[in-house]
């Protein structure tokens, strides 16, 4: 079982770290861009989630694996730069969705294995998710997946239920990180293929509304009312002229 999910963390800074990269080529970074941009991916959500439960030292600091992980992702990324930089534009969201379908189950396995409550593992799954993409669009100068209106976040928390709820249920451990991938993976891929998203909800101001135009009828009603009385006040004057 710790094979399991170690390999399966080392998978997912793979899959992440390689999104850095590939954001980092489209936005024209020099190699030392690239590695920043895959190491905040990469292991950025993890090592939040550490702080925030509170493990110390953080997991990299603990194995430095990851980091040498990173380190050949953007090697071999730097060897391979012509065939990155002919990969369509849907390879990036594609990518993205493993690295956090990974990293959700990733999180919410930690957190639960350090004794934290259902709802809370579920927050460390999402955390784990999403932070490392969050900072990585960020320093790219992009408005991160998370904020957008796609659905991102939310195929996290799904994934993240789905794992606390199939180890309350006792189900194998297999199960439990097949069904958890299954629908966050699932969740965000067909999001990016049809693209689906949720409701945006914006600040709308309707402007003054204007009388509704006069009809033709009542505009020649009113002059021929504003006539006679125009026709009475000069008889009245005349009158008392006269007089």
């Amino acid at each position: 079982m710790t094979e399991w999910v170690y390999w399966l963390d080392l998978a997912g800074v793979v899959v992440f770290a390689l999104s850095g990269v590939i954001l980092a080529c489209r936005t024209r970074m020099d190699p030392f861009g690239m590695l920043v941009l895959a190491a905040v991916t990469g292991i950025g959500g993890g090592t939040l989630r550490d702080l925030v439960l509170g493990v110390r030292p953080v997991f990299w600091v603990t194995d430095p694996t990851y980091l040498w992980v990173i380190l050949a992702t953007v090697g071999l990324s730097l060897v391979g730069f012509h065939y990155i930089h002919r990969l369509s534009r849907g390879f990036l969201p594609v990518a993205d969705a493993f690295g956090l379908a990974l990293f959700t189950v990733i999180g919410t396995h930690k957190a639960l294995l350090l004794g934290s409550p259902a709802e809370v593992a579920v927050l460390m799954g999402l955390l784990t998710g999403v932070a490392g993409g969050m900072v990585r669009d960020i320093l790219a100068r992009r408005i991160p997946m998370v904020l957008r209106e796609e659905v991102y976040a939310t195929a996290s928390i799904a994934g993240g239920i789905t794992y606390v709820t199939l180890d309350g249920l006792g189900a194998p451990f297999t199960a439990i990180i097949g069904g958890s991938l299954a629908v966050t993976l699932g969740l965000r891929l067909a999001a990016i293929h049809w693209k689906l998203s949720l409701p945006v909800f914006a600040w709308v101001t309707l402007p003054p509304k204007e009388p509704p135009p006069e009809s033709a009828a009542d505009a020649s009603r009113q002059s021929a009312q504003v006539a006679k009385e125009r026709v009475r006040i000069i008889r009245r004057d005349r009158d008392q002229e006269s007089r």
